[in-house]
């Protein structure tokens, strides 16, 4: 009941007041995975709305570790990294999930390049 709560407060711009309703729901252990899923998601962006940054790449990264193959996770990683100034870090998440979940041919047939750079923009080939 508590993830719903939150869901409703995040839907209707409540963020701070959906907070405690993630916290709760994610302290029980009531959450099937996708919703323990939606709620790690639902309160790190939530965190990241509230300017709640390092809060919300610990939420994140917990939940991108929880479930690795979440790209959404994954993406609202980044964005809070990129809050807290690791651009780098950032960039390595998007980049590897791009050539990793991409269909365009045109990104596919750069992977090994993409991927070497993901570990480090700043190196030359």
């Amino acid at each position: 009941m508590s993830y719903q709560a939150a869901w409703v407060h995040d839907t209707l711009g409540l963020e701070a007041e959906a907070v405690p309703y993630y916290e709760r729901a994610l302290a029980g252990s009531g959450l099937s995975d996708d919703d323990r899923r939606g709620a790690l998601l639902g309160l790190g962006s939530t965190y990241r709305i509230l300017g709640r940054h390092e809060e919300a790449v610990a939420t994140l990264r917990g939940g991108a570790a929880e479930f690795p193959d979440d790209g959404g996770l994954k993406t609202f990683l980044a964005m809070a990294l990129y809050n807290i100034g690791r651009t780098h870090d950032a960039m390595e998440i998007l980049l590897t999930l791009l050539v990793t979940t991409t269909k365009d041919p045109e990104i596919a047939g750069y992977r090994p390049a993409i991927e070497e750079y993901a570990k480090d923009l700043d190196a030359t080939m």
